[in-house]
């Protein structure tokens, strides 16, 4: 599992972004992958799989 930080979700739309911690790098999450809620700056543990656009987050859990 990776961790990061949620830079944006959108509840109305059900998508945003989580930065990982190791990296930096943006990884799309969408709410079908949230175990939790998710909010801005909640910190989260997540695993990463490969989506049609790029990489998504998947199994998302505020930690």
């Amino acid at each position: 599992m990776k961790t990061g930080k949620v830079k944006f979700f959108n509840e109305a739309k059900g998508f945003g972004f989580i930065i990982q911690d190791d990296d930096n790098q943006e990884i799309f999450v969408h709410q079908t992958g949230l175990i939790h809620e998710i909010r801005e700056n909640d910190q989260v543990s997540f695993d990463v799989i490969e989506g049609k656009k790029g990489l998504n987050a998947v199994k998302v859990e505020r930690i």
